[in-house]
């Protein structure tokens, strides 16, 4: 019996389905998760010291690879003088004020704990800003647990099969209001039917919860249009794409400058850290400057806050994003090239670090439609297999993948090499 099989038996006995977090419980690709012990740079290992190319990071955090020196000793640095003050300290001014140099719309900023957490004050922020109530969200986005934003949500709740929470009041999600990502004509209707009442769109600028899928090149200009139009903001919620496509994150990518914007796993370094910030009129109305309540004990831990500086030092250095992007490229291009060798129905996408992988007939990946339309039951042959050839990807079909800077070219050979074995046995 394996180490992660005897750990996962373990853990079913005092965590509630072994896992803290859904999608780590394999239910979307079936079979017992892998318990893991340690990760250097772009590898993982396991209980029973087996090591895997890691594509899941994870999920989004450590860009620079795992256990990066300067990301690490600084952490170490940090704790030497303590773990938590519950109180102010250089550190969180270091990092607020990084984010506001590489995020120009970005003007004030408040730590908090999680991306849940900056999300859920996000909103709670625009509907206390613009006396409104309606937000408006898009199917199979994910913005994190947070009641009124647990509706028709991706990630792990699609991987389930559950696109709502029980527990969930009605009373609470009346006011959150669904459109189709890349479809506008879906968000105008909304705007048209409660045209003094919405209080803000939030969106994922690159969906990563329904696998990745990049935005038309209209979609989100629309939707700053749209915003304008009728006095509501817009809010990204970046908490993925934030330094993971663009060193300014996706609204730097598109060129499109949200009100509000949504931080967390690249600026923790690996670290829990979550963050939101924007507009410095719309932040103002957070307390103690305004009546929208929001607070956190652990909020700007000095450590969190160290390892995040040290993430985004490192991620500033010139060329960082061009060689993690080609690095991208050249991974769904050899994957896409190997499925047309064995006659295998592909398709992939990528921005950035980011990468979306779909055995499906469909050219282009626009709609959460498009995405339903693969075909899930390959994805989890391949994944297994994939598995058991050291290369680990998301156990989801709807998870995006991330690319670090420690894959180089052999890590990419090896995944290529792998996959060829791989794919045609799955068929």
């Amino acid at each position: 019996m394996s180490q992660s099989t005897e750990l996962f038996a373990r853990a079913q006995r005092s965590i509630p389905g072994g896992v803290n977090s859904p999608v780590r419980a394999f239910n979307g690709v079936g079979g017992e998760p892998i318990f893991f012990k340690a990760g250097h740079g772009a590898y993982i290992i396991d209980a029973d010291d087996k090591e895997y190319i890691d594509y899941v990071g994870s999920w989004g955090p450590m860009i620079a690879g795992h256990a990066h020196p300067h990301i690490i000793n600084a952490t170490i640095e940090c704790m030497k003088n303590g773990l938590s003050f519950g109180a102010p300290t250089a550190l969180e001014i270091q990092l607020a004020e990084k984010i506001c140099e590489l995020v120009p719309s970005i003007e004030l900023v408040r730590m908090v704990n999680s991306g849940t957490e900056a999300t859920m004050s996000a909103i709670r922020l625009a509907r206390g800003h613009t006396k409104r109530n309606k937000i408006i969200k898009f199917i199979g986005c994910y913005h994190g647990h947070a009641d009124s934003l647990l509706v028709q949500a991706g990630s792990g709740a699609l991987t389930l099969g559950i696109p709502s929470s029980a527990g969930v009041p009605d009373s609470i999600t009346q006011h959150t209001l669904l459109a189709e990502f890349n479809r506008l004509d879906t968000v105008k209707q909304l705007f048209e039917t409660y045209p003094d009442d919405i209080a803000a769109i939030i969106v994922e600028p690159v969906p990563g919860n329904m696998n990745c899928v990049p935005p038309t090149s209209d979609f989100l200009p629309g939707l700053r249009a749209l915003c304008d139009e009728y006095d509501s903001l817009l809010i990204f919620d970046e908490v993925m794409t934030g330094f993971r496509v663009a060193l300014g994150g996706a609204q730097a990518y598109y060129r499109v400058k949200p009100d509000l914007t949504t931080l967390g796993k690249i600026i923790g370094g690996g670290m829990p850290v979550g963050a939101f910030g924007g507009r410095a009129d719309v932040m103002r109305s957070i307390a103690p400057l305004g009546p929208v309540y929001q607070a956190g004990t652990l909020s700007g831990n000095p450590v969190a806050m160290a390892a995040g500086l040290a993430s985004l030092e490192l991620i500033s250095t010139p060329g960082f994003f061009e060689n993690i992007t080609k690095t991208t490229q050249q991974l769904t291009q050899g994957l896409t090239e190997c499925a047309r060798a064995f006659g295998i129905p592909f398709h992939t996408t990528a921005v950035g670090g980011m990468f979306g992988i779909f055995f499906t007939h469909e050219k282009e990946i626009k709609t959460f439609d498009d995405v339903k339309k693969s075909d899930i039951e390959f994805f989890k042959r391949f994944f297994h297999g994939m598995l058991k050839e050291g290369v680990y990807f998301a156990p989801s079909a709807y998870e995006t993948g991330f690319v670090s800077s420690m894959h180089g070219e052999k890590e990419i050979a090896k995944t290529i090499a792998a996959a060829k074995l791989v794919m045609p046995a799955c068929l």
